[in-house]
């Protein structure tokens, strides 16, 4: 494991309980969220902390920054798969698609479920 995934996974524990706790958790909540998928080769559900920007009330868009060090978007990329995403207390199911653009850099599309 690199340095910068170790230095990622400790971030995400840290923050992670911080989005619930109160006062912090709503500031942190109006831009981070706590995504849940499952790996598509290993079967495994997976959770992390990401942040995002709303389109609408049905739309998320996550903005990944260093896409070449990290997987979890990979999930999503080229067709588009099953994400659970939850803002403060709130869990929403939806479908993600990833996309590259040609600068190299990679926004992922999230479409909640009616």
């Amino acid at each position: 494991m690199s340095l910068f995934q170790n230095a990622a996974k400790v971030f995400n524990k840290a923050v992670t309980p911080l989005l619930n706790a109160p006062v912090v958790g709503d500031r942190l909540s109006k831009s981070m969220a706590v995504i849940s998928y499952t790996g598509r080769r290993s079967g495994k559900t997976f959770s992390t902390p990401v942040n995002y920007q709303k389109k609408g009330d049905d739309t998320l868009i996550i903005g990944v920054m260093l896409p070449d060090s990290k997987t979890w978007w990979r999930n999503f990329y080229p067709d588009p798969g099953p994400i659970t995403v939850t803002i403060g207390d709130a869990a929403r199911n939806g479908t993600a698609l990833a996309q590259r653009d040609e600068k190299r850099g990679v926004r992922v599309k999230v479409t909640f479920d009616a």
